[in-house]
């Protein structure tokens, strides 16, 4: 669409790049907060992962134990399982994410005189690892959400900085200038007129 040299749309976009301007700081504000809660929640994914799998390799460590056990046929995995989940949500710069709230176990009564000594330790360990899976599932979502929501902030301080407002700010260098010129094409018409008025009155 061809751009309207004339004063109103002047006003047009100098009310834009005002506006441009005045939510800009905000938006870059935004992502910061952002890119910064980003980093965190990457940080603490990592930290998850690791204690997940160290404790994993600690559990690992007692399956030798399993093979030699009375308790070898026996699933003791099955002892053990999540009851319930509960996923709570929080609000970051208008990104959803979820917190990892509460897990709740269910445990099948067994007797501590059939299963060998370090089974409960083993269960309590499996109880470990089953939360860290939970925490560690919530972490990754985290970091899903805003790194996507920080991509989209991005693209919108870009848009911004890069597209809108050097374009207003084109256009309003073009038209200033059209608008000069022709008040100067103005003037030089008007004293043409004036000087050949005075010559035809002599």
């Amino acid at each position: 669409m061809a751009l309207a040299l004339n004063k109103t749309t002047l006003k047009q976009q100098r009310d834009q790049l005002k506006t441009f301007k005045k939510f800009l700081p905000s938006l870059e504000l935004k992502r910061q907060q952002l890119l910064a809660a980003l980093k965190v929640a990457r940080a603490q994914l990592a930290e998850t992962r690791a204690e997940y799998d160290a404790l994993e390799q600690k559990v690992a460590k007692t399956y030798p134990l399993l093979g030699s056990s009375t308790a070898r046929s026996r699933n003791l995995a099955s002892l053990i399982r999540i009851r319930e989940v509960k996923i709570g949500e929080e609000n970051l710069v208008g990104t959803k994410l979820p917190v990892a709230e509460k897990v709740d176990f269910e445990l099948k009564e067994y007797s501590r005189m059939v299963m060998p000594f370090w089974v409960d330790l083993l269960i309590g360990n499996l109880e470990q690892i089953m939360e860290l899976n939970v925490v560690l599932q919530v972490r990754e979502e985290r970091v899903k959400r805003l790194d996507y929501a920080a991509r989209r902030i991005t693209q919108r301080v870009n848009l911004f900085e890069k597209v809108l407002i050097p374009r207003a700010e084109a256009n309003i260098r073009k038209i200033v200038i059209f608008l000069s010129d022709q008040e100067r094409a103005a003037v030089v018409r008007s004293k043409i007129a004036k000087s050949k008025s005075q010559s035809k009155e002599r």
